[in-house]
Protein backbone atom coordinates (compact mmCIF):
# COMPACT_ATOMS: atom_id res chain seq x y z
CA UNK A 1 0.00 0.00 0.00
CA UNK A 2 1.21 3.57 -0.36
CA UNK A 3 0.35 6.91 -0.07
CA UNK A 4 0.89 10.27 -1.69
CA UNK A 5 1.83 12.73 1.12
CA UNK A 6 1.35 15.28 -1.04
CA UNK A 7 -2.21 16.60 -1.84
CA UNK A 8 -2.18 18.80 -5.18
CA UNK A 9 -5.51 20.17 -4.36
CA UNK A 10 -4.31 21.95 -1.29
CA UNK A 11 -4.45 25.92 -1.81
CA UNK A 12 -1.87 28.53 -1.22
CA UNK A 13 -3.75 30.13 1.44
CA UNK A 14 -4.07 27.06 3.54
CA UNK A 15 -0.81 25.75 2.68
CA UNK A 16 0.48 28.69 4.34
CA UNK A 17 -1.77 28.49 7.53
CA UNK A 18 -0.57 24.70 7.92
CA UNK A 19 3.18 26.00 7.71
CA UNK A 20 1.96 28.71 10.50
CA UNK A 21 0.72 25.64 12.31
CA UNK A 22 3.53 23.35 12.53
CA UNK A 23 6.08 26.32 12.97
CA UNK A 24 4.03 27.35 16.32
CA UNK A 25 3.99 23.87 17.77
CA UNK A 26 7.85 23.36 16.66
CA UNK A 27 8.52 26.71 18.56
CA UNK A 28 6.14 25.45 21.40
CA UNK A 29 8.07 22.01 21.59
CA UNK A 30 11.28 23.94 22.29
CA UNK A 31 9.83 26.42 24.78
CA UNK A 32 8.41 23.57 27.26
CA UNK A 33 10.90 21.00 26.83
CA UNK A 34 8.39 18.38 27.47
CA UNK A 35 9.74 14.56 26.94
CA UNK A 36 6.86 13.66 25.38
CA UNK A 37 7.25 15.75 22.17
CA UNK A 38 10.24 16.29 20.12
CA UNK A 39 11.47 18.20 17.52
CA UNK A 40 14.00 15.66 16.08
CA UNK A 41 17.34 15.81 14.72
CA UNK A 42 18.78 12.03 13.83
CA UNK A 43 22.16 13.26 14.23
CA UNK A 44 21.89 14.14 17.80
CA UNK A 45 19.92 11.21 19.04
CA UNK A 46 22.00 8.35 16.98
CA UNK A 47 21.23 5.26 18.75
CA UNK A 48 20.23 6.64 22.22
CA UNK A 49 17.55 8.66 23.92
CA UNK A 50 13.99 8.35 22.83
CA UNK A 51 13.69 7.83 19.33
CA UNK A 52 17.00 5.57 18.47
CA UNK A 53 18.23 5.60 14.80
CA UNK A 54 20.09 3.00 12.68
CA UNK A 55 21.80 4.20 9.66
CA UNK A 56 22.60 1.87 7.02
CA UNK A 57 25.12 2.72 4.03
CA UNK A 58 25.17 0.83 1.05
CA UNK A 59 26.95 2.09 -2.55
CA UNK A 60 25.20 4.81 -3.16
CA UNK A 61 22.32 4.35 -0.76
CA UNK A 62 21.46 6.52 2.84
CA UNK A 63 19.05 4.39 4.61
CA UNK A 64 18.00 5.81 8.19
CA UNK A 65 15.73 3.56 10.51
CA UNK A 66 14.09 5.42 13.06
CA UNK A 67 11.69 3.67 16.37
CA UNK A 68 8.94 6.39 17.91
CA UNK A 69 7.12 5.34 20.92
CA UNK A 70 3.31 5.82 21.13
CA UNK A 71 2.11 9.11 22.48
CA UNK A 72 5.50 10.89 20.89
CA UNK A 73 4.61 14.19 19.15
CA UNK A 74 7.26 14.77 16.87
CA UNK A 75 8.43 17.80 14.72
CA UNK A 76 10.98 16.89 11.68
CA UNK A 77 13.34 19.15 9.57
CA UNK A 78 12.50 20.28 5.84
CA UNK A 79 13.47 17.75 3.34
CA UNK A 80 15.43 19.16 0.56
CA UNK A 81 15.24 15.87 -2.50
CA UNK A 82 12.31 13.62 -3.02
CA UNK A 83 12.85 10.35 -1.37
CA UNK A 84 10.75 6.88 -0.56
CA UNK A 85 10.34 6.01 3.04
CA UNK A 86 8.88 3.00 4.58
CA UNK A 87 6.11 2.94 7.16
CA UNK A 88 7.16 -0.70 8.92
CA UNK A 89 4.96 -0.81 11.75
CA UNK A 90 2.57 1.14 13.60
CA UNK A 91 0.17 4.09 13.09
CA UNK A 92 0.66 7.87 13.10
CA UNK A 93 -1.64 10.85 12.33
CA UNK A 94 0.76 13.16 10.29
CA UNK A 95 0.00 16.75 9.55
CA UNK A 96 2.06 18.91 6.47
CA UNK A 97 1.55 22.16 4.26
CA UNK A 98 1.41 19.60 1.48
CA UNK A 99 -0.56 17.27 2.31
CA UNK A 100 -2.86 18.03 5.20
CA UNK A 101 -3.60 16.26 7.85
CA UNK A 102 -3.24 12.13 7.14
CA UNK A 103 -3.47 8.96 9.09
CA UNK A 104 -0.80 6.71 8.38
CA UNK A 105 -0.52 2.73 9.36
CA UNK A 106 1.65 0.27 8.33
CA UNK A 107 2.50 -1.78 6.15
CA UNK A 108 2.84 1.03 3.65
CA UNK A 109 5.51 2.96 1.62
CA UNK A 110 5.04 6.98 0.81
CA UNK A 111 6.80 9.39 -1.23
CA UNK A 112 8.16 12.74 0.29
CA UNK A 113 8.43 15.11 -1.79
CA UNK A 114 11.28 18.25 -1.68
CA UNK A 115 10.16 21.21 0.67
CA UNK A 116 8.56 19.00 3.12
CA UNK A 117 8.37 19.48 6.78
CA UNK A 118 6.03 17.39 8.84
CA UNK A 119 4.40 17.29 12.49
CA UNK A 120 3.21 13.49 13.95
CA UNK A 121 1.40 12.16 16.48
CA UNK A 122 2.19 8.55 17.25
CA UNK A 123 -0.92 6.41 18.13
CA UNK A 124 1.25 3.11 17.84
CA UNK A 125 4.87 2.62 18.23
CA UNK A 126 6.08 3.23 14.85
CA UNK A 127 8.75 1.98 12.80
CA UNK A 128 10.00 4.22 9.71
CA UNK A 129 12.15 4.10 7.53
CA UNK A 130 13.66 6.84 4.62
CA UNK A 131 16.17 5.95 1.62
CA UNK A 132 17.95 8.58 0.16
CA UNK A 133 20.41 8.90 -2.87
CA UNK A 134 24.09 9.31 -1.45
CA UNK A 135 26.44 9.16 -4.52
CA UNK A 136 29.25 10.60 -2.57
CA UNK A 137 29.14 7.68 -0.31
CA UNK A 138 29.38 9.71 2.78
CA UNK A 139 28.70 8.35 6.30
CA UNK A 140 29.29 11.67 8.12
CA UNK A 141 26.12 12.42 9.74
CA UNK A 142 26.49 16.11 9.45
CA UNK A 143 27.58 16.13 5.93
CA UNK A 144 24.17 14.11 5.40
CA UNK A 145 22.29 16.16 7.24
CA UNK A 146 23.48 19.08 5.22
CA UNK A 147 22.67 17.53 1.88
CA UNK A 148 19.34 16.19 2.72
CA UNK A 149 17.57 18.69 5.19
CA UNK A 150 17.31 22.34 5.81
CA UNK A 151 16.46 24.15 8.85
CA UNK A 152 14.11 26.85 7.75
CA UNK A 153 12.26 27.68 4.50
CA UNK A 154 14.21 30.11 4.01
CA UNK A 155 17.56 27.91 3.61
CA UNK A 156 15.38 25.75 1.42
CA UNK A 157 14.12 28.57 -1.21
CA UNK A 158 17.74 29.42 -1.47
CA UNK A 159 18.68 26.15 -2.09
CA UNK A 160 15.80 25.61 -4.80
CA UNK A 161 17.04 28.95 -6.29
CA UNK A 162 20.74 27.93 -6.52
CA UNK A 163 20.64 24.24 -7.53
CA UNK A 164 17.03 24.77 -9.45
CA UNK A 165 14.89 21.50 -8.94
CA UNK A 166 15.02 20.09 -5.28
CA UNK A 167 16.34 16.39 -6.71
CA UNK A 168 19.42 18.48 -9.87
CA UNK A 169 22.18 18.42 -7.26
CA UNK A 170 22.19 14.88 -6.60
CA UNK A 171 21.60 13.85 -9.81
CA UNK A 172 24.29 15.62 -11.23
CA UNK A 173 27.03 13.82 -8.14
CA UNK A 174 24.90 10.40 -9.13
CA UNK A 175 25.62 10.97 -12.98
CA UNK A 176 28.87 11.91 -12.29
CA UNK A 177 29.39 8.83 -10.04
CA UNK A 178 27.83 6.81 -12.37
CA UNK A 179 30.33 8.00 -15.60
CA UNK A 180 33.56 7.65 -14.12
Amino acid sequence: MSTNLAKPNIDKELKLEIRANIAAIEQSIKDNQDPNYKVFDFKKEGDKGVCPVTHTFTDGVYMREMFIPKGLVIVGKIHKHEHPSFLMQGKIQVLSETGGEQMLEAPQYVVSGGGTKRVAYVLEDVIWITVHANPTNTQDLEEIEKIYTADSYEEYNKYIKLEGKPMSRLKKLLIKKLSV
